[in-house]
């Protein structure tokens, strides 16, 4: 028997959680034709995996990397720690349908910029991607604010009936093209001023698609455990399964109240469907007049439009230098990003370890000084989390990077190694593989990451991208 590439002597994780086992793998073409005893087999490319771990491709289920898969198609933050499919279009933000021209609100316009044209419809946005395929599979949510921003004039109000309509026509459309759900972002001044009647209606779409409500919450910090309640009252009322995005309690006074949250989302499984993810850091970033600056014990200038000589900077230190508070030094530079140290380490250990949780890097690619997570996430679980720590498993830890999130969002012959399923793959040494993407120096590639392949074609080998580009549009 012959296949295109026999992975030899491999430790297979096969992303299920099961327990490790030695054998080979075959691929022929895109796909994964045999695993097990190959010992008869022959592979026109033959890769010794002797002492390493061969898995499933990461999935990274919330990531802001909407235009980049256009601009910066190799995508090597991603690919250098072991992702082979993103999932864009979260925090109700994304690069399509977007009909509205000129500048557009913070975050999105950190996410979309004037590199491309507009895309009016889910279908154009698509149908570029396949045209020109990134080096990673690509899936997209539909974003609320994006929706509201062609269906409303004024931001600053809840939508009217009539308004409400137009976004769901516009979702049901998108959805129809291939859309995996609807995200949204009500903590966002662009959707701060929908009702939660105005997120159902919306949302009513959904069970009809068979698609996920996705959210970044109104709030993760005081008002915590009424945004879940929110959330899982949107969720009920429409019949849909709802999703917590990047779920935390941040600032010191909320530290905790994971205790809480997580018992919430248990007894809620009982009647409906939930899920959430987290990244594996106790600092967040958003745009940086957020509001986080004020319970944060530090935050860091990741980027700024008017001082952008001010990128990696110390808030404080901005401050003391002009004269003036941590409010005041904002003013000064936006727009802007921040990265804000917000959470408490035994809290995130908590949420990480909680069975529904998959691992996320909630990644904007912008800037020159972005959060580590956009170069670390994965090793850093690998690595920190699983290996040094002992917090759970590597077969768990590479489960909750693979299958569940691939279960999850409907993604089909993805997340497991099995005969039949799409050749995404990682191989990487368990010995040694970990983050190195500082806050002071984040734009490094993690270490342990041996190669990376993206439907049977090798897109990253020993610390090099291949300019391979063989993504599929999920």
């Amino acid at each position: 028997m012959k296949a295109d590439i026999l992975f030899r002597d491999a430790m297979i994780v096969d992303g299920t959680g099961d327990p490790r086992r030695l054998g080979a793998v075959a691929v022929t073409d895109d796909q994964i034709v045999a695993i097990g005893d190959l010992s008869d087999w022959r592979g026109g490319v033959d890769v010794d995996c002797e002492g390493m771990i061969l898995a499933p491709g990461f999935i990274d289920p919330h990531v802001h990397y909407d235009e980049a898969v256009l601009t910066d198609p190799t995508l090597d933050h991603a690919v250098s720690q072991g992702c082979t499919t993103v999932i864009n279009g979260n925090c109700g933000f994304s690069i399509a349908p977007l009909c509205v021209s000129g500048p557009l609100p913070m975050p999105l316009g950190a996410i979309v910029s004037d590199a491309l044209p507009r895309f009016a419809t889910y279908a154009a946005y698509r149908d570029r991607l396949m045209a020109e395929p990134p080096s990673v599979n690509t899936a997209s949510l539909i974003g609320h604010s994006s929706l509201r921003l062609n269906a409303m004039s004024d931001l600053d109000r809840a939508a009217t009936r009539d308004e409400i309509h137009a976004m769901c026509a516009q979702l049901d459309q998108a959805l129809s093209e291939g859309g995996l759900g609807l995200s949204t972002g009500p903590f966002y001044p662009s959707a701060r001023h929908s009702t939660t009647e105005e997120l159902i209606g919306v949302a009513s779409v959904l069970p009809q698609h068979g698609k996920l409500y996705v959210t970044h919450m109104r709030d993760e910090g005081d008002r915590v455990v009424e945004a879940l309640k929110e959330t899982l009252t949107i969720g009920s009322t429409c019949g849909c399964g709802v999703h917590v995005s990047h779920h935390k309690c941040a600032g010191l006074a909320n530290h905790g109240k994971s205790e809480i949250t997580l018992p919430m989302i248990d007894a809620a499984r009982a009647q409906q469907d939930v899920g959430l993810d987290t990244t594996p850091y106790v600092a967040s970033a958003t745009m940086l007049n957020s509001g986080r600056h004020r319970q944060a014990s530090k935050v860091i200038v990741t980027e700024s439009t008017p001082h952008p000589e001010m990128s990696g900077r110390d808030l404080d230190d901005i401050a003391k230098e002009w004269g003036t508070d941590r409010d005041g030094a904002v003013d000064r530079l936006v727009p802007a990003l921040g990265v804000f140290f917000l959470m408490d380490e035994a809290e995130v250990r908590r949420i990480l370890s909680h069975e529904l949780t998959m691992v996320c890097s909630d990644g904007v690619a912008f800037g020159k000084h972005p959060h580590p997570r956009v170069w670390g996430t994965f090793p850093r679980v690998l690595g920190r989390y699983a290996r040094d720590a002992g917090l759970f498993s590597l077969e768990t830890a590479v489960r909750k990077m693979t299958a569940l999130p691939a279960r999850r969002f409907g993604l089909d012959r993805r997340g497991e190694i099995a005969v039949g399923n799409f050749a995404d793959l990682v191989l990487f040494d368990e010995t040694t593989v970990c983050d190195t993407a500082t806050y002071e120096n984040p734009v490094q590639s993690a270490s342990g990451i041996r190669s990376v392949y993206v439907n049977g074609r090798r897109v990253w080998a020993d610390g090099c991208h291949t300019g391979t580009r063989p993504g599929h549009v999920l």
